[in-house]
């Protein structure tokens, strides 16, 4: 007598023979060849953690701030791609007396910038405890040093070359003046390293706000104001990833009114300031057989309402919409982004040598709106990718039977599941069979 054991042993054997067939042993193989090396430049990023007294208060999701920091590095740390070298300062952690002098001289690098070995650094974490003074200057001077070391090759990684950024997360404004901090960002930023700073305050403070606002934009980073743990384990996170991804340097632009008057754009990525609420206009130019590929990023770099929306459109140069593409949101975002692709146009049948370029007008809307008392200029910041390239010459490339690319994956499936299931049930019918006549 057949069991159900025995069946579905013959029936999984089965199986495997059919992937065999379907899938050749070459993918596996493919599969276990080594990973591609290292790039010889490595991202580096030091955050500059404050740990002055005042993050004691606790007002961030009912614990002090020192908590919600501590949780929110620990995510990060395990987050943290391998290929980052990722470093830690403080700044107002040692010492709790009341001399100037040497509270401003409080800042100390807590894990070197370097491979990252986690359980070390949550370590060094879990020690710091709220104590003194908030040296935001001295601490991003020393904070540049670290990653300057790291990309002579002094470092310990001994590689040249990476990106490299500093956050700071803080809840105040510095307390060593006349070491101005938005100074010593400019100061960084003349140095031409190409050194990013992107600050986070605790405190929703107009005087924080305008400090660490300066602060980021003087070396063309961004400003956020979190209020919420998880808010800050998510900025962070996309501000370590950010620094492993390619460092393409934008081109500053400004949008018009209206089409006619809008600037001509070339494929690359582009920066902007859009007030609240206002529509600006961009030109591409797409020859017979091109596609266009836009996309659209607005920063929330301050306290703004909920509920918005960021809307990006083509038309024609005569006002008729193509294509567009919107995204919502309702609570704090710091980024919202929508795109939009534009299929090929049509060729003509003229035999001029240059076939004429149709003019394809974008449309960047926001519909952001702050509370009275945020100041809403300059505008939010936008950041536009271009793209133009070859459309595919047929349409079996891109779609069959509007399955996309994965059709004939799909199709395999659904034959193989049938035949499975016609086995089987042949295989049922037998055993009953079987089971009948003993």
């Amino acid at each position: 007598m057949i069991t159900r054991k025995r069946l579905a042993v013959g029936v999984c054997t089965l199986v495997a023979a059919l992937a065999a067939g379907l899938f050749p042993a070459g993918t596996a193989a493919a599969d276990s060849e080594p990973a591609a090396k290292e790039s010889t430049t490595s991202p580096r990023v030091d955050l500059v953690l404050d740990v002055s007294g005042s993050m004691r208060t606790r007002d961030i999701d009912g614990k002090s701030r020192m908590a919600a920091a501590k949780q929110a590095f620990n995510e990060v740390l395990d987050a943290s791609p391998e290929e980052v070298l990722l470093g830690i300062r403080t700044l107002g952690a040692n010492y709790p007396g009341d001399d100037k002098k040497l509270g401003c001289k409080d800042t100390a690098q807590l894990y070197p910038v370097g491979p990252l070995d986690r359980v070390e650094a949550k370590t060094a974490v879990a020690t710091l405890a709220p104590t003194g003074w908030t040296p935001i200057g001295p601490a991003l001077l020393k904070a540049a040093e670290d990653l300057e070391r790291g990309a002579s090759g002094t470092g310990a990684d001994g590689v040249e070359g990476g990106s490299r950024r500093i956050v700071l997360i803080t809840d105040g404004e510095d307390t060593c003046a006349p070491l101005d901090p938005c100074e010593v960002a400019r100061e960084i930023a003349a140095k031409g390293i190409g050194l990013v700073i992107d600050t986070l305050g605790l405190v929703p403070n107009a005087k924080i706000r305008e400090q660490l606002t300066c602060i980021a934009e003087a070396t063309g980073g961004t400003y956020t104001a979190v209020q919420h743990t998880e808010e800050l384990s998510d900025r962070v996170s996309q501000l370590v990833d950010r620094a492993a991804k390619p460092t393409v340097t934008p081109v500053a632009t400004e949008g018009a009114a209206k089409c006619t008057d809008a600037p001509q754009l070339k494929p690359g990525l582009y920066t902007d300031r859009e007030e609240f609420g206002e529509s600006r206009w961009y030109k591409v130019d797409l020859l017979p057989g091109q596609e266009l590929r836009a996309s659209v990023s607005v920063a929330a770099d301050r306290q703004v309402n909920a509920s918005y929306g960021v809307l990006v459109r083509a038309v024609t140069v005569h006002g008729r919409e193509i294509v567009r593409g919107e995204a919502a949101g309702n609570g704090r975002t710091d980024v919202i982004s929508s795109g939009l692709r534009y299929p090929k146009a049509e060729a003509d049948d003229s035999d001029d040598d240059k076939p004429a370029a149709e003019t394809v007008c974008l449309q960047v809307s926001n519909s952001f709106s702050a509370p009275t008392a945020v100041k809403t200029t300059p505008g939010l910041p936008v950041e536009l990718t271009i793209g133009v390239v070859d459309a595919p010459d047929d349409s079996s490339d891109v779609a069959s039977f509007g399955l996309g690319r994965g059709w004939w994956l799909l199709g395999v499936l659904v034959l193989f599941g049938f035949l499975a299931g016609l086995l089987w049930g042949w295989l049922s019918r037998w055993r009953v069979a079987v089971w009948r006549t003993n």
